[in-house]
């Protein structure tokens, strides 16, 4: 799976809160409180698989973004074979 640059900003930026979270849930599960911590742990489950899966109208000119700088820059494969 290949990340584009504004891609792996964004997958980035949802783990700056989903790995406090997950490390929350993780202390909650070991002390006992099960649906709290599973609660918790699949919120920050969701916090980097959402954004990845789930396309929004706010989305739409990130991925123009993307489509122009994919265009106008080579990739190093494509520019050894020409």
């Amino acid at each position: 799976m290949r990340l584009g640059l504004l891609e792996t900003v964004g997958v980035a930026g949802s783990l700056v809160f989903a790995i406090p979270l997950g490390i929350y849930a993780t202390e909650r599960l070991l002390g006992g409180e099960t649906a709290v911590g599973g609660a918790f742990l699949l919120v920050a489950v969701l916090m980097v698989l959402l954004p990845k899966y789930l396309t929004t109208p706010g989305d739409l000119p990130g991925m123009a973004a993307e489509r122009a700088v994919e265009g106008a820059v080579a990739d190093s494969e494509e520019s050894e074979e020409e």
